[in-house]
């Protein structure tokens, strides 16, 4: 049984590193865009093929963009849910809200905080009469369930820590309700990158569980928390935050700056920054 077990495995091992050769050559086939460019292609190229995908709550669809030079997918989603309440699996939400509106302002953000490289670019397109979020399909290898499914580890575990701090910090600025393993998908040289974000911006001004989930800060971007300005953010965001999600939003800010500088103060900068 254990040989049978430590076969199949390897299989599977081997049938995702085929995968990921797969992947690296058609990255590698594709021109190389800025991002400006990249979201002029998703705003403007043709949608020449369609396909739903199984994955997340929402069922994004997976479409094929082409502007008759590059050829590319991206993600499409055209959720736009809101309830006054709505019975989940972790419990009763009053106010509930599942929108693409939240992943592009989620991208903005990113934007604002130099933390786009980890967000895939979101723009809003419409599409068969419905507007949605459109996103740039990444070139991933993998998403962190199936990282822990086969006992994966990053060569460089510092690299690796080092990125899964930056997101861990992002996740409780913007307060995702639906913060998941499959969101955060591992790319070329164990790139990590965090999507959908349809459920975050939740009006709690609180930080969730900021004991084990912010450990460490990269320099600069606790820089860029201490200078983002709440009258930029709404004006960055304004056609996807209400006023209330940007309040929300800057509290939370406040609070993740001021746990630092007391993680800061008792165990020393090097510690805490990197």
């Amino acid at each position: 049984m254990h040989i049978v077990h430590q076969q199949g495995r390897r299989l599977a091992v081997a049938a995702l590193l085929c995968l990921i050769c797969t992947c690296i050559v058609r990255a590698a086939d594709e021109p190389t865009l800025t991002k400006e460019q990249i979201k002029n292609f998703l705003l403007t190229a043709k949608i020449v093929k369609s396909q739903r995908t199984s994955k997340g709550i929402t069922n994004p669809w997976r479409l094929t963009l082409t502007d008759g030079t590059v050829t590319h997918d991206a993600s499409f989603q055209p959720i736009e849910e809101h309830q006054a309440v709505k019975q989940l699996a972790s419990g009763t939400e009053m106010g509930f809200v599942d929108s693409y509106k939240y992943n592009i302002a989620a991208y903005q953000l990113a934007e604002m905080l130099g933390m786009d490289d980890m967000l895939p670019v979101y723009v809003e397109r419409s599409w068969k009469g419905d507007r949605g979020s459109l996103s740039w399909w990444l070139p991933v290898k993998m998403d962190e369930v199936e990282r822990h499914k086969l006992n994966l580890k990053a060569p460089d575990s510092d690299a690796w820590n080092n990125q899964m701090y930056k997101i861990r910090v992002f996740d409780q600025l913007v307060y995702d309700s639906d913060s998941n393993l499959t969101n955060v998908l591992i790319g070329e040289d164990w790139k990590i990158y965090r999507i959908d974000f349809t459920r975050a911006f939740r009006q709690s001004k609180d930080l969730k569980n900021p004991k084990d989930n912010l450990v460490r800060c990269d320099r600069k971007l606790l820089e860029k928390l201490k200078a983002l300005d709440a009258n930029e953010v709404a004006e960055k965001t304004k056609h996807y935050l209400d006023k209330d999600a940007v309040k929300a939003v800057m509290a939370r800010r406040d609070k993740i700056v001021e746990y630092f500088q007391k993680l800061i103060a008792e165990k020393g900068e090097n510690e805490v920054l990197y």
